[in-house]
C-alpha cells in the first residue's frame, strides 16, 4: 500500500521523542497493541537511527518514519535504519530532491501558501502543516486548501485529544501527528500500558463510534409500518416513510422485509468508514465486502461479516 494512503487510514500520526534506544522496543508494541501501526521518530536525539532499526526489525509490520529530518545525511541514516517515509519541520528543497531521488516519500512542513507554491514546484502533493495551532489551526489550513485543491495536509504541533476531530472532519488533511499519547516523561518512566491506553482512546476518539439507529424486521410494510405508528403513538416520534422501511423518529427503523440480521440491524455511525474499517480489521473484524457503498470513489456504509446477539451490524458515515 502507498504509504501516504495507509497513513491516511492510520488517521494518527504518533511523533516520538526517544532519548533510549532501549525503549524503542516496547514502544513499538504498545503503539502496535493499542491500536496505532506508526511512528514518527524524530532525529532531535542521538538514538532515533538506532531506535528506528530495533522498531522495524522486531515488528517489520509496523510503518516507521523519520521526522524533523534537516540534511540529505540524516535521510541516509534513516532509510538505512528502515524508515519508510521522512517528515521535516520547513521545506528544504535540497532535502526533497534528495530523497525524491531515493524514491523516499517525504512530507515537508509549510505554514503559508508560499510554502504550499515551493511544495507544488517540487511536485509535492501532501505536506505537513507545523506548527498548526500557533499557526492558526484547521481555520488557517481550511483558509489556505480553498485555492490548492489538490493538496492534502498533516498537521503537527498542538493538536491532541481535544481538537484531533476538528482536524480530521476537514478532507483535506490525511492524518495528524501528535504526541499526546507518547510523552517522553512516559517512556523514560517505562509506562508502557500507559502509553497502550492513551493510544487505545485516541482511535476510539479519532472513530467516532456512535449509535445511530435500530433496524428492525418486519414480515411486510403493513406491520413496519404499524409498528412505527405505535411508536408515535406512545412517544410521540416523528414517522419518516422511506422505500424499504419506515423510521419512528431518528433511532428506530421499521423494515418492509426481513433483511439482514436474525432480528434486524444496528447502524453505528463512524466519522470515516474507510479508516474504521482499517482499524477494525486489525482488532479482528471482518467485513461483508460486497455490502460496501461508495461515493466519490470513498466507502461510506459497509456490513460486519458477523452478526452480534441476532443483529447485523453496519457502519455509516
Amino acid at each position: 500500500m502507498d504509504v501516504l494512503k495507509e497513513l491516511s487510514l492510520i488517521g494518527i500520526v504518533p511523533v516520538i521523542k526517544i532519548e533510549n534506544a532501549a525503549d524503542a522496543v516496547p514502544l513499538a508494541k504498545a503503539l502496535l497493541e493499542g491500536g496505532l501501526p506508526c511512528a514518527e521518530v524524530t532525529f532531535r536525539t542521538a538514538a532515533a537511527a538506532e531506535a528506528i532499526a530495533a522498531m522495524t526489525k522486531a515488528y517489520p509490520e509496523m510503518l516507521v518514519g523519520a521526522g524533523t529530518v534537516l540534511t540529505p545525511a540524516q535521510v541516509d541514516a534513516a532509510v538505512a535504519a528502515g524508515a519508510r517515509f521522512i517528515v521535516s519541520p520547513g521545506l528544504n528543497p535540497e532535502v526533497v530532491k534528495y530523497c525524491q531521488s531515493k524514491n523516499v516519500p517525504i512530507v515537508p512542513g509549510i505554514n503559508n501558501p508560499t510554502g504550499i507554491e515551493e511544495a507544488l514546484g517540487l511536485g509535492l502533493k501532501t505536506v505537513k502543516f507545523f506548527p498548526a495551532e500557533p499557526s492558526g489551526g484547521v481555520k488557517m489550513i481550511k483558509a489556505m486548501a480553498a485555492p490548492y485543491g489538490d493538496v492534502t495536509f498533516m498537521p503537527t504541533g498542538g493538536v491532541d485529544a481535544k481538537n484531533l476531530c476538528d482536524y480530521l472532519a476537514f478532507p483535506k488533511i490525511i492524518a495528524c501527528g501528535g504526541s499526546w499519547m507518547v510523552k517522553p516523561e512516559m517512556i523514560a518512566a517505562g509506562d508502557f500500558d500507559g502509553i497502550k491506553r492513551l493510544v487505545r482512546e485516541a482511535v476510539d476518539a479519532m472513530l467516532g463510534f456512535e449509535l445511530r439507529h435500530v433496524g428492525i424486521n418486519c414480515p411486510d410494510k403493513a406491520a413496519a409500518d404499524g409498528a412505527a405508528a405505535t411508536m408515535k403513538e406512545i412517544f410521540s416520534f416523528p414517522i419518516d416513510e422511506r422505500s424499504a422501511s419506515c423510521f419512528a423518529g431518528a433511532g428506530f427503523e421499521f423494515m418492509n422485509t426481513i433483511g439482514k440480521g436474525a432480528m434486524g440491524h444496528i447502524a453505528i455511525r463512524t466519522t470515516s468508514v474507510e479508516r474504521a474499517v482499517y482499524h477494525l480489521t486489525r482488532r479482528g473484524v471482518k467485513f461483508d465486502q460486497e455490502s460496501a457503498r461508495y461515493k466519490n470513489g470513498k466507502m461510506t456504509f459497509i456490513y460486519l461479516a458477523d452478526e452480534i446477539a441476532g443483529f447485523a451490524y453496519h457502519l455509516v458515515e
